[in-house]
This record gives structure tokens, sequence and C-alpha cells, in this order.
């Protein structure tokens, strides 16, 4: 395993860590609250998946840890995605609000997208980011030897 696929890992770690505090730590919100410095983070996140996704594919990455460092970076591009696509259908929803059966099946599209950003994909991210973390942790054990 190359260190780019590491570097990559822990600074898609790094930057979840930020999001994360962005959401639930009231002084980190108020410094970015109302400006662009509030979604750098988010698009960072999502190139560093889409990165880790690449890498994991290209390199010679086998196994469990292959398919959980893929896990980790589709849900980091995936949050970044979804959220777009349920502005999107909520956007479709009010423009087609006279068409009733339209706009209903804009609602439910712009609810299933909302519910896999904020439920899925956070929790596919921490279920693949810590596989990702406890393979590391074997795969440098079995290195060592005594």
């Amino acid at each position: 395993m190359t260190k780019s696929i590491i570097l990559t890992f822990w600074a898609l770690i790094g930057v979840f860590l930020l999001i994360a505090s962005q959401f639930f730590i009231p002084v980190v919100r108020e410094l970015a609250r109302g400006s662009i410095i509030f979604l750098l983070p988010f698009i960072i996140f999502s190139l560093l998946g889409i990165i880790l996704i690449f890498l994991a594919l290209k390199q010679e990455v086998k196994g469990a840890l292959k398919r959980f460092l893929i896990l980790t970076g589709i849900s980091a591009t995936g949050f970044f995605i979804f959220v777009f696509l349920h502005n999107m259908f909520y956007g479709l929803g009010v423009i087609t609000n006279q068409i009733p059966i339209l706009s209903f099946v804009m609602e439910i599209l712009g609810i299933t997208c909302f519910i896999i950003a904020i439920f899925i994909c956070p929790l596919g991210f921490v279920i693949g980011a810590g596989g990702s973390i406890i393979m590391f942790i074997n795969k440098k054990r079995k290195s060592i030897v005594f």
C-alpha cells in the first residue's frame, strides 16, 4: 500500500472531523457562518473521496481493506452528491407544484436523497473508516517481527 492512500485517507478523516465540528461545536460554526468557508470542507471532502476511490482501485490494495477504502470514498463523495440532488428535487418540486403527481414524485425523490445524505452516507463513512483503521492496524502488526 502506498503512502498516497494513507495520506488521502487520513486527510479525509481530518476533513470529516472539521465538518462534524461545524455542526456540533458552536464556536467553529460561528467562524464559518454565512461564508463560502462553510462549504469548502464539504467540497474538499468529496474530492478526497474521489481520490481515495481512484487510488484504492489503481493501487495494489486487496481484499477487505480495498472494500473498506472504497466504501469510505463512496460515502464521502455521496454525501455532497445527495445533498445536491435533494436540493435539486426540492426545487423541481416547487416548480412542478401545479402538477400533483410530478410534485409528489419530486418530493419523494428529495426526501430519499436527504435520508441517504444525512443518515446513510455518514454511517457508511464511519463503517468504512473504522474498518480501514482496523485493517491498517492488523497489517502493521503482521509486519512487525518479534
